[in-house]
């Protein structure tokens, strides 16, 4: 019998590997980082090949680590950045250019041109999303206005599309021969071109985005056998049986598989989402409405999502850009030698804000600045941007959903960092909850193969294997919390129409 459960997570910054026992208990695990590509403001990408280079690495290495072959591995499943956008020969598998990353915002004008007189809310009630840099079909259509000849060729069915997990899944199941297009509802509920209702694509948005429907791939659920593993050789002839958005992924592995539970991953953006259960729920704040996942043949169950653009990346900048850390290990302790931020608020609008503001004509700013501010106050100020945002986030819910969230589960890479963790707690007021397990993204794509294949029974044995490991409880007073956030908010105010329209 096949003793586990192998995950593929493709992420902003690197792909990595994760093999799982029958308790999520992490077996072996290797990864590998990819080139960060921005060409011009504004702009971010990936090279596709070396996003499939680093899968079939990963894949052969966490494998290797354990000294297991493709007959331990009961099934693989995928998770994956969601929005970044893949447009490629089904030929020759070349892609026509580089993948636009989910933070690009090149598609300003496409997304305004799209929007007409209605605005951002024009197709939000069928596809729970604005009309955003963010998301999928606008980086389509300005690759098929743009690349030469393009348009033509993907008019003419020689091109396919796909978000990352439809890219890795062809290139997984053999590639230019016989590789599978599909992706999963929560994938396609990122593009702007998905149905909330009917779960198919939606053909006049399409039309009206100028996206041929022959370079869509076919919609099926997160958990489900897809197809098996042709390439990389060590895991040949295993079943791919799970597709999950990262996000998705993050929740599912945290077990939030009841409606009114919700979760935070801190990573290169934040990403909160809250169970919904089988109903829609359309925001009025600001929130996005997503599938949250759906299992095989059941009801699709839904989310309400709080997308925050810059968190970990920020930490990540203040290294690569500033040189002000060497390494984001750093961060803690220099933070921790200030007792506050000195006064000084760090507004990351890189991109334009995301949830619940949705604005992207901002841009970045550092208000309050004195000669009192030192390296510390600004290192404290990066990571309290990262809780501020995310406080912003969960009012919103709680005004969206009528209740009160009571804690907060979290993972991600920023939650070992205790400093953030414990101002987290303060600034929502509510305790924060870290599990064992706190990389959840590749465990929630486990569970979602494992389940399809019977290695896993149902949500009851995922729920038995979520254990916490450390939760902090906040204690910081009313007053203290409250005029901090007001003041939080008046910064965000300063970042506001900087780019013209």
């Amino acid at each position: 019998m096949s003793q586990y459960v192998a995950a593929i997570d493709q992420g902003t910054t690197s792909t990595r590997c994760m093999v799982f026992d029958h308790d999520g208990r992490v077996v072996s695990a290797d990864q590998r980082e990819h080139r960060q590509l921005y060409p011009r403001a504004g702009w971010v990408e990936h090279d596709p090949l070396e996003l499939w280079a680093n899968t079939r690495e990963v894949a052969a290495g966490a494998l290797a680590k354990a000294d297991l072959t493709a007959g331990n591995i009961a099934a693989v499943g995928v998770a994956n950045q969601r929005e970044t956008t893949v447009v490629w020969d089904r030929f020759s598998g070349e892609p026509v250019c580089n993948a636009i990353v989910w933070q690009d915002t090149r598609t300003a004008e496409v997304c305004t041109g799209l929007g007409g007189s209605t605005g951002a809310a024009r197709y939000q009630h069928r596809t729970g999303l604005p009309l955003s840099t963010y998301f999928s079909g606008p980086k389509i259509r300005w690759i098929l206005d743009v690349v030469n000849g393009a348009r033509q060729r993907a008019r003419n069915g020689e091109l396919c599309f796909g978000t990352i997990d439809t890219w890795l899944l062809w290139n997984l199941t053999g590639g230019p021969s016989g590789g599978l297009h599909l992706t999963d509802v929560t994938n396609a509920s990122r593009t702007l071109l998905m149905d909330l209702d009917t779960l198919c694509w939606d053909e006049g948005i399409a039309e009206e985005m100028d996206v041929p429907v022959s370079m869509l791939p076919q919609i099926c659920s997160s958990s489900e056998v897809y197809g098996t593993v042709r390439e990389p050789a060590a895991l040949a002839g295993v079943p791919i049986a799970g597709i999950l958005g990262d996000q998705q992924a993050a929740t599912f592995g945290q077990a939030c598989l009841s409606e009114g539970e919700a979760k935070n991953t801190y990573g290169t953006g934040n990403f909160m989402l809250l169970n919904t259960g089988t109903d829609k729920v359309h925001s009025l704040n600001g929130l996005l409405t997503t599938v949250c996942y759906k299992i095989g043949q059941q009801d699709p169950v839904y989310a309400l999502e709080g997308s925050i653009a810059v968190t970990g990346s920020l930490v990540q900048w203040l290294r690569d850009n500033l040189g002000l850390i060497s390494s984001a290990a750093e961060i803690e302790p220099l933070a921790a030698t200030v007792a506050d931020n000195g006064g000084a608020y760090f507004v990351p609008a890189f991109s334009g804000l995301f949830a619940p503001h949705w604005r992207s004509d901002a841009r970045g700013a550092i208000v309050g600045l004195t000669r009192y501010v030192n390296r510390g106050h600004l290192a404290r100020a990066v990571l309290e941007a990262t809780a501020f945002q995310s406080r912003e986030v969960l009012d919103a819910m709680n005004a969206d959903s009528g209740a009160t969230l009571t804690s907060l589960k979290v993972d991600g890479g920023m939650v070992g960092n205790e400093l953030l963790m414990q101002f987290q707690a303060d600034i929502l007021g509510v305790p924060v909850i870290r599990p064992v397990i706190s990389e959840t993204t590749a465990l929630g794509a486990a569970y979602a193969a494992g389940l399809a294949v019977g290695f896993w029974s149902g949500a009851q044995e995922i729920r038995a294997n979520w254990v916490a490991d450390r939760q902090w409880d906040p204690t910081m007073d009313l007053q203290r919390r409250e005029e901090l956030y007001r003041q939080w908010r008046k910064a965000v105010t300063r970042t506001l129409d900087w780019v013209d329209g």
